[in-house]
C-alpha cells in the first residue's frame, strides 16, 4: 500500500479512537487510544477466523509500517524536543545530580540486573539466550518513558522536585539508553571474540558526550537565529529545523541524536524563550509543539496497540513475558533505590520517592522500536514478544495507577 494511504489510515483511526475515548471511555488520552487499538486488534483476530482475507489485509497494513524507523528516525526527535522545551532549566539545575545519576548509573544498574535475572530465568523455559543478548534486552527495556504518567502525576500534585526528577530522567535516559543499546548491539554483531572494552567505551563516550556537546551548539545556534528576527512563522520553522536538521546531522557525525535534541530543546525552551522570543512567538511556538507532542504520542500509542497483530506469541512466551514484568520492576527498584540511598547523604529526597520513582518508570514505544531492530539470530523474535508484554503492562497498569499510588503515599 502506498505510504500516503497508510498514513491516511493511521491518522483517521487515531482521530476516531481519540474521539471515542474522549467522548465515552474518558481514560488518559494516549492510554485510551492504545487500549482501543488493542481491542480493535483482538476484534480483527476474531473476525479473521470468519473472514481470513480481512485479517490478511489488516496484518499486511500493519506489517507495511516500519515501526522502528517511524519512531527512532522520525518521531523520537520531535517527541524529545517537545518534552525538553517544557523543562524548567532552573529546577533541573537543582535536581541535576539525581537526574544524571538516574539516567546513567541507574540505566547501567537496571541493564545488568535485567540481563542477569533474564539469563537465569530463560533457561527454565527452554530458551538458552546468550548473556550478551540478555544485555541487549536490559538496555532496551531500562529507559523509562513516563509521557503517559506525567499528566497524572501533575494531577496528583506530587512535589515539583520529584516531578522534575521523573521528567528530566526520562528525557536523558532515552538518549543514554539508545547509546547503550547501540554499543551492546555492535559488540554482539562483531562477536565477543572481537570485543574490545576500550573500543566499546570509546563508542559510548563519543555518542553520549558528543551528543550533549553537539546539542549545546545546536541550541545556541538556534538561539542566535531566533533572537535576530521577530516573525513567529519563521521562528517556528527554525525550531522545526533544529529538530530535523540537528537529528540528521547528528547521525552523520556519529553522535547521539536523542541527547543532542534534548539539550537543544532545553536551551530553546529556556534561554531562547526568555531572551530570543516575543510574547506572540512564544505563544505560537508553545502551542505548536504541544500539538505536535499530542498528535505524535496519539499515533505512537495507536501503533503500539496494533503491533499485537504481527508479533509472535505462544503460551511459553506469554508466561516468560509475565515473569519479565517482575524482573524489570525489580531492576527498576534497584536502579532507583541504590542511587537514592547513596545520594541522600548529600541532598534531601522526598518522602516515598523510591516507590513513586519505581512505579512511575513506565516503558514505552522506544523499547519496542529498539527490540524490532534486533536480528532474528540474536533471539530477536523472543525479545520483541517479551518487550511488548512488559510495555503493555507498564503503560496500562502502571500508567493508570501511578496517580492513585502518588496520592496514597502523599497522605
Amino acid at each position: 500500500m502506498h505510504v500516503y494511504n497508510i498514513l491516511t489510515v493511521i491518522i483517521v483511526l487515531t482521530a476516531v479512537f481519540g474521539y471515542i475515548n474522549f467522548r465515552f471511555i474518558k481514560l488518559p488520552g494516549i492510554i485510551g487510544i492504545m487500549m482501543i487499538s488493542l481491542i480493535a486488534s483482538l476484534l480483527i483476530i476474531i473476525i479473521g477466523k470468519i473472514n481470513p482475507t480481512f485479517y490478511q489485509s489488516a496484518t499486511q497494513l500493519i506489517s507495511g509500517i516500519d515501526f522502528h524507523t517511524a519512531l527512532l528516525k522520525i518521531m523520537l526527535s520531535f517527541l524529545l524536543f517537545a518534552g525538553a522545551i517544557n523543562i524548567d532549566a532552573g529546577k533541573l539545575k537543582k535536581e541535576l545530580v539525581p537526574v544524571i545519576v538516574f539516567s546513567t548509573i541507574g540505566i547501567i544498574i537496571s541493564t545488568l540486573s535485567v540481563a542477569t535475572m533474564l539469563f537465569s530465568i530463560a533457561e527454565l523455559f527452554g530458551y538458552h539466550i546468550d548473556f550478551i543478548y540478555c544485555l541487549l534486552f536490559g538496555a532496551l527495556i531500562s529507559p523509562t518513558d513516563p509521557i503517559a504518567a506525567l499528566g497524572i502525576l501533575k494531577a496528583a500534585k506530587i512535589p515539583s522536585s520529584l516531578e522534575i526528577k521523573i521528567s528530566g530522567e526520562s528525557l536523558f535516559n532515552d538518549g543514554v539508553g539508545v547509546v547503550l543499546f547501540v554499543t551492546i548491539l555492535e559488540v554482539a554483531s562483531a562477536g565477543m571474540q572481537n570485543f574490545s572494552a576500550g573500543k566499546a567505551l570509546w563508542l559510548f563516550a563519543r555518542e553520549a558526550v558528543g551528543g550533549v556537546g553537539f546539542g549545546a551548539l545546536l541550541g545556541y545556534a538556534g538561539f542566535w537565529a531566533l533572537r535576530s528576527i521577530d516573525n513567529y512563522k519563521v521562528e517556528t520553522l527554525i525550531t522545526i529545523a533544529i529538530v530535523m536538521g540537528g537529528f540528521l546531522l547528528a547521525s552523520k557525525i556519529h553522535v547521539s541524536g536523542p541527547l543532542a535534541i534534548v539539550v537543544a530543546g532545553i536551551i530553546t525552551g529556556n534561554k531562547s524563550r526568555r531572551e530570543g522570543m516575543s510574547d506572540i512567538t512564544r505563544n505560537y511556538i508553545d502551542n505548536f509543539w504541544e500539538m505536535i507532542d499530542e498528535i505524535m504520542n496519539a499515533i505512537l500509542f495507536l501503533l503500539i496497540g496494533f503491533e499485537m497483530l504481527v508479533l509472535p506469541f505462544n503460551s511459553t512466551l506469554l508466561l516468560l513475558g509475565s515473569i519479565t514484568i517482575v524482573i524489570t520492576l525489580a531492576a527498576r527498584y534497584l536502579s532507583v533505590a541504590i542511587p537514592v540511598h547513596v545520594l541522600q547523604y548529600k541532598m534531601p529526597f522526598e518522602k516515598n520517592a523510591i516507590p513513586i520513582l519505581t512505579w512511575g518508570g513506565i516503558r514505552g514505544g522506544l523499547s519496542v522500536a529498539m527490540a524490532l531492530s534486533i536480528p532474528r539470530e540474536m533471539f530477536g523474535e523472543t525479545i520483541v514478544s517479551i518487550t511488548y508484554i512488559v510495555v503493555l503492562f507498564s503503560i496500562i497498569v502502571q500508567g493508570l495507577t501511578i496517580g492513585g499510588l502518588a496520592r496514597k503515599l502523599a497522605k
